[in-house]
């Protein structure tokens, strides 16, 4: 090795642990979903909400009071009341009515 190459190394190792490092960060920074139940009757479940219209779009299916999802309140999104969720049924991702979200933390 000669004098030239050992601060490259150097260098190059520095930038490597520091790119691990952040990613190791990121990967620890998520935060689960809240747990609660659907407290309407029924409540439609949305594959996205479209800005544009405004409103959700392209329904996927209807669920029903007791249904388990997820909605982490202050992180996830809330557009004119209809509310990102994870429903855990199926393990995916959609909106719906955010009054229709209650029983935080029953299960």
């Amino acid at each position: 090795m000669t004098r030239k190459s050992a601060p490259f190394l150097l260098t190059a190792a520095a930038v490597t642990g520091a790119v691990l490092l952040a990613g190791t960060q990121a990967a620890v920074a998520v935060e689960p979903p809240e747990h609660a139940i659907i407290v309407c009757q029924d409540a439609t479940m949305y594959e996205n909400y479209d800005f544009s219209i405004p409103g959700p779009v392209h329904p996927l299916r209807t669920l029903y009071y007791g249904n388990k999802v997820g909605h982490t309140r202050g992180k996830h999104p809330v557009y004119n009341g209809w509310a990102s969720i994870q429903d855990f049924g199926p393990n995916d991702w959609g909106f719906v009515r955010y009054e229709c979200l209650g029983g935080w933390g029953s299960w």
